[in-house]
Formats: structure tokens, sequence, C-alpha cells
């Protein structure tokens, strides 16, 4: 394949896809925001790049970065291609955001009015709901659940099984390095994933629209 068709096939979706996978980024990210105000710990990637905030001179989105890097240079090597953009952009994007609302300290606002439990609960709806919309956009899955294909067909795991493994690899290191674990970050393992399916049925029924990740996983 010549660079120029790699890089085409990159950008390849409708305005309507496009706008759906950036309000599934801008949503992730407010979840993402509130589960680290909630103070009860936060997803696993997050605990990985705030531990990794802690031991080097680098924001979030930059973590977020290095941490996309390797995942996709892992997935590259390991299924001999080049690997989508898209993954990175999306964990970039996540990531650069939480910045920006740490930036303009958005807690400021929503802290006093929210309790820690309840910013927890609206944390897991929003980045359910956001995952939902990333994954029918059909233009950027998320680097674990890349990877955790490769896993399904390489060794013949359930996706359950290679998925979580990859979230626990990520919350040990994190959990190494300082990065903020509590009942917040079991709530995103057990709590975020459950909700996709049926946020992405509402969708289609109440909202009328296409599942483009779905068609694109049965092509």
């Amino acid at each position: 394949m010549s660079l120029q068709k790699y890089f085409e096939n990159q950008i390849e979706g409708s305005l309507k896809q496009y706008l759906t996978y950036l309000l599934g980024c801008f949503l992730f990210s407010i979840g993402a925001k509130f589960f680290i105000d909630s103070h009860l710990g936060t997803d696993p990637l997050d605990v990985l790049c705030i531990g990794m905030t802690l031991h080097l001179p680098i924001s979030i989105g930059v973590a977020s970065g290095i941490v996309a890097f390797v995942f996709l240079s892992a997935w590259s090597l390991w299924n001999r291609k080049a690997p989508p953009l898209t993954p990175f952009f999306t964990t970039l994007s996540v990531g650069f955001l939480i910045d920006l609302w740490n930036f303009l300290k958005i807690e400021s606002f929503t802290g006093p009015l929210l309790n820690s439990y309840v910013m927890l609960m609206i944390a897991v709806a929003l980045c359910a709901y956001a995952s939902a919309l990333i994954i029918m956009s059909g233009i950027g899955i998320r680097i674990m659940d890349l990877v955790a294909i490769s896993m399904v067909k390489k060794w013949n795991w359930s996706f359950f099984q290679a998925k979580m493994s990859l979230e626990l690899l990520m919350f040990g290191v994190g959990w190494a390095l300082g990065g903020p674990v509590g009942i917040g970050t079991i709530a995103f393992l057990f709590g975020v994933g459950p909700f996709i399916q049926p946020f992405m049925a509402l969708n289609s029924k109440a909202f009328l629209m296409t599942n483009h990740g779905l068609a694109k996983a049965h092509s």
C-alpha cells in the first residue's frame, strides 16, 4: 500500500461520523475529569498517565500520547503492518482535553455542587455513553480495544479476558507509580463496559444513528 493510500484510508468517514467521534472524545474527557475530581480513583489509563506525571515533567496529554505510541508500536510489530492513526488521536485528544479542563479549573464550578459519589456516577455514565459514540462513529477505536482484538485473534482469548488483562496491566503500573486508585477504578472497570451496548441501542432507536463501528467489524 502506498503512503498516499494509507493516509486516505485513515481519514475515511462522513462529516456526521466525525462529529459523532469528536463529541464522544469531548464527553469522555469530561467523564475522565469527573473521575479525577471525585478523588475516588480513576480509569486505568489515567491511573497510569497521572502516575507518569508524578515522575516526569509532562502533562496528562503528553503521557497519554506516550502510552498510545507504545501500544500502537507493539500492535504494529505484532501484526507486521502500519497501525491505524485514529486510536492514537483518540487517546491524545482526550488527554489534552483533560489538561484543558485542569487548566480551566472546572472543578471550582462542579466541586461545590456535587459530592464525590455523584461525580463518580456521572463519570461512569459519561464515559460509557462517550465510548458508545466513539464506537458508533467508526472512526477511532481506543488503543486498548485495538490491542485486545489482536490478542483475541492471536491467542483465542475472549475479548473480556484480553481487555481486562490490559486494563489490569495499566492499573498495576500506574498504581506502582503513585496514580490515583480507588473505588472509582473498580467502577470504571465493571461499570462502564456493561452500559456501552445499551447506549448504542438507545442511539440507534431514539436518534436513528447508524452503528458504523459494528458495520466495520462485520465487514
